[in-house]
């Protein structure tokens, strides 16, 4: 197929999300009919409710810099399917991602001939197939995998890794994951495997609880991150520098911005000295990093920034980056959510941020509609906006001095992307 007709096949296996299958029963046949390609992969495995995309992007960078052939495969896109699956640092091209689908495919089709599969892989489950079967066929050296959603019984966890870390875990997915945290920690915690190291990020008592008692049960030695004093920290607007000590002494320059990125370049830290990677290429990779969506700055005059905040974590970092840094300026929220997320809590810590508030929606069926979004707020400037097109163009009487942060969704920043900063697509 060429790309357009492989994309068009992914998406007509249904929503990704509503059509997920938790289990590891058809992934793990389907790539058996691939000859196991995970198998010859040296992984990193990413879990945790925010943050684990950040943590994988400063992993693979430090890793390319020390000189290292890498694979990197994380979720949701913002624009193009090609962004989940990157070699040394670029998204596959479309052709790759093609002759990819083409293969996974193509072993789905006869397996369900063959009867050795019920139904069609997922969505999820065919793009992490192409993945291993693409990071197999191009020799990289290592993997930086992150979950799709949960961990347990996620497609990824089919991978016996060298080095597993857990991002902060928070209320997300309750529907699928559990309505306490400690239900959603355990959920994340089975990616953990026995004799292998996890770099745990600072967690609330109760997930740090269930994490570690499960990392005791299987012999997977934890590495927190607390271990590493921090010192000397400045934060600006776009990033931070800091030290900080452990088992090295390392001089950290991050581009990410927001104080949320200092606890995940903290764990990528924890995962890159102990799979023994020189301070030199942990402190150039991390300076390298680039990560779109999350806190992007996209226009200069007015300031447009992009950021992913889906759930409450997320809204109470970007809350916390807002005020640190721009409560002296008049700022401007465009603000969209998915059904699938707490959008009255989204609502409720992003819309009091900012003086003006335009409410619109992704262009997906599964939405919120602005219209309901609105009955979740009494702020005194509000507007609709059908769609982002519609916002833009409010956007365009914004005082040269104001912030614009569009938010809520990383479906919504991807169009933003799109229509924003279509060279950096």
């Amino acid at each position: 197929m060429t790309y357009p007709e492989s994309v068009r096949y992914l998406y007509s296996l249904g929503n990704e999300l509503r059509s997920a299958k938790f289990g590891l029963e058809g992934i793990s046949r389907l790539l058996r009919g691939m000859g196991d390609p995970q198998r010859d992969c040296r992984c990193i495995h990413v879990a945790g409710t925010n943050g684990k995309g950040s943590t994988c992007a400063f992993i693979e960078s430090a890793l390319r810099v020390a000189g290292y052939r890498t694979g990197l495969y994380t979720s949701p896109h913002l624009a193009e399917p090609t962004e989940r699956i990157r070699i040394n640092g670029a998204p596959v091209s479309r052709e790759m991602f093609a002759d990819a689908f083409d293969h996974v495919h193509g072993v789905a089709e006869q397996m369900l001939r063959d009867e050795m599969l019920v139904t069609h892989p997922t969505y999820f489950e065919t793009v992490t197939g192409m993945a291993f079967h693409l990071f197999r066929r191009e020799e990289v050296d290592y993997v930086v995998l992150e979950t799709g959603l949960g961990g347990r019984l996620d497609a990824t966890n089919v991978v016996f890794p060298v080095m597993t870390a857990i991002t902060p875990v928070d209320f997300d997915h309750e529907q699928f994951l559990g309505k306490t945290l400690e239900a959603i920690a355990g959920e994340k915690a089975g990616i953990l495997k026995p004799g292998v190291p996890v770099v745990l990020s600072p967690q609330r008592e109760q997930a740090a609880a269930t994490i570690l008692d499960r990392a005791a049960a299987i012999g997977a030695r934890p590495v927190l991150t607390s271990g590493w004093q921090v010192t000397d920290l400045e934060l600006n607007a776009r990033g931070s520098r800091f030290r900080c000590a452990g088992s090295a002494r390392l001089e950290i320059e991050c581009p990410l911005a927001g104080e949320h990125q200092v606890t995940n370049a903290l764990t990528a830290i924890g995962v890159l000295h102990e799979l023994g990677v020189p301070g030199a290429a942990i402190e150039e990779g991390i300076r390298r990093t680039r990560w779109p969506g999350r806190l992007e700055r996209v226009e200069e005059q007015p300031e447009v920034i992009l950021d992913g905040a889906h759930n409450p974590s997320g809204a109470r970092a970007l809350a916390a980056y807002v005020n640190r840094f721009y409560r002296d300026r008049q700022t401007w929220l465009v603000l969209g959510a998915m059904r699938d997320k707490s959008a009255e809590e989204l609502v409720g810590l992003l819309v009091p941020l900012a003086q003006q508030v335009i409410l619109t929606a992704p262009s997906l069926p599964r939405a919120v509609r602005p219209e309901i979004l609105l009955t979740m707020t009494d702020h005194p400037n509000v507007r609709v906006a059908p769609a982002l097109s519609d916002a833009l163009r409010m956007l365009e009487e914004v005082p040269v001095g104001d912030m614009v942060l569009i938010t809520g969704s990383l479906f919504l920043v991807g169009e933003a992307r799109a229509l924003l900063a279509p060279a950096e697509r």
